[in-house]
């Protein structure tokens, strides 16, 4: 499900960078929730047609949770790896001071059966909140 995801985190982070001003490098880490390999390559791709390269900083929850050696090509489960990783390690880093500023984009997929017999496409979703460390 993460190609029919990724054309909506592409119209989420790039509306997201300009709304904000920001350049992808402005943040220390911008994660999706799960697009798996097949979707964060295409969410790359789409976002360089605009000129935006968002690999420097760029990591996607499914692609973190199950690694390469998996064999989860296609991403796992969105809602629990994005919980997994945001709960786990990266607000951990966040607190120790490692990460300072994300972009935490969860992805999902409108399932609607009834879409489908109609030959309708799957919608995507994507919703983004910007989290930050305060030393205050």
């Amino acid at each position: 499900m993460g190609a029919a995801m990724a054309p909506a985190a592409y119209d989420t982070l790039s509306t997201l960078l300009s709304d904000l001003g920001a350049q992808p490098t402005d943040f220390d880490c911008i994660v999706t929730g799960d697009l798996g390999h097949v979707g964060a390559d295409l969410l790359l791709t789409l976002l360089r047609t605009d000129g935006i390269d968002l690999s420097p900083v760029y990591s996607d929850c499914g692609s973190l949770l199950f690694g390469d050696e998996q064999d989860a090509h296609a991403g796992g489960s969105g809602c629990g790896c994005s919980a997994a990783v945001l709960c786990g390690p990266l607000l951990r880093d966040m607190q120790a001071g490692k990460i300072r500023r994300l972009v935490f984009a969860g992805t999902g997929a409108m399932m609607s059966p009834t879409s489908v017999q109609q030959g309708q496409p799957i919608a995507g979703i994507c919703h983004a909140v910007v989290i930050e460390r305060s030393d205050a």
